[in-house]
């Protein structure tokens, strides 16, 4: 992809081919941030939704002050669920506590699976054990991919306390709830947790036993730095 300048960048994202303005965000990755965000400003309302949605991502990867106020109005107000579900996720990629709440109350409010599913995965990004308690409940929600995130998310805030609760999905039949929870036990350091992992070491599906190895081997590599 050959380099444009930002006058070049800033007149193809104003170009009535959607493909043209989809390129324009795209060269947009070897701009600063402070560049790019005025720039991806001028198609967050493009009335084509794969590039607000492109847009929308964008904003989490060029990180500046104006990033997250954008990313919570979208999430909290944006009439296109798959946009606040970009916007949740995005602010996933920030790793800006100020998130937790707007997070918080995108999933206990939007109707949305998608939208409750991404502000899973983010609350495990930002890695605030605040979110234990939404994440519990989350592991009770009817879609399973809404599960399978609050799994892998419990484990990315390291709750503990959460192991006994998670343990319950060890024998799934969703192989990839049992891949979620072999990798969310890699961060979770209880004797539960290591036989758990070594009953999954054992399970028929070969992600999961790699998946359960890899997170044996990491238990047993933070056990060796503590000696």
């Amino acid at each position: 992809m050959s380099k444009l300048s930002l006058d070049q960048i800033s007149v193809q994202l104003e170009s009535e081919n959607s493909r043209d303005r989809l390129l324009a965000l795209a060269y947009l990755r070897e701009v600063s941030a402070e560049d790019a965000v005025p720039l991806i400003k001028k198609v967050l309302d493009d009335e084509m939704l794969q590039v607000r949605s492109m847009a929308v991502f964008a904003l989490g990867v060029k990180q500046t002050n104006e990033c997250f106020p954008i990313l919570v109005k979208l999430l909290e107000n944006d009439p296109d669920y798959g946009i606040r579900a970009d916007a949740a996720g995005a602010l996933g990629y920030l790793r800006d506590q100020r998130a937790f709440e707007p997070l918080s109350r995108a999933f206990y409010e939007d109707t949305q699976w998608l939208v409750r599913f991404s502000a899973a995965v983010s609350l495990g990004n930002l890695g605030d054990i605040r979110a234990q308690e939404l994440l519990l409940q989350a592991l009770d929600s009817e879609e399973t991919v809404v599960k399978q995130a609050a799994i892998a998310a419990l484990g990315e805030i390291k709750a503990i306390d959460a192991v006994d609760d998670i343990l319950r999905f060890a024998d799934s039949e969703d192989w990839l709830i049992r891949q979620r929870l072999a990798q969310a036990l890699g961060n979770l350091d209880t004797e539960k947790s290591k036989s758990a992992l070594k009953f999954l070491a054992k399970d028929e599906h070969p992600q999961v036993r790699e998946a359960a190895l890899f997170s044996l081997q990491s238990l047993e590599q933070e056990t060796e730095k503590l000696v």
